[in-house]
């Protein structure tokens, strides 16, 4: 039952993630233009693609948010392991 409460918050968590990336990236998308956002990927997943392109904001705040989840427990590279779920329809590993 503990480990259900835990998989529960950690997926609640997850939908609060895509909802901001939403909430963040759809003023930019219609004042900027790009690629449609997905409401399926979150902070994490498009900061990880803008690094591995070569961004200098997506390697900036890649560099946060990895550190944010090593400090969190988390194995380095937090970002680009994501990436890969983003549109798949599974939730990003740890």
């Amino acid at each position: 039952m503990v480990e259900r409460f835990w998989l529960g918050l950690r997926q609640l968590l997850v939908a609060i993630d895509q909802l901001i990336y939403i909430i963040i990236a759809v003023p930019i998308y219609v004042v900027a233009g790009g690629p449609t956002p997905s409401a399926d990927e979150t902070i994490s997943s498009r900061v990880g693609r803008a690094a591995i392109k070569g961004h200098r904001w997506g390697l900036a705040l890649e560099a946060v948010i990895d550190r944010l989840f090593v400090l969190l427990g988390a194995a380095p590279g937090h970002c680009r392991r994501n990436v890969e779920t983003a549109f798949l329809g599974c939730a990003p590993r740890p």
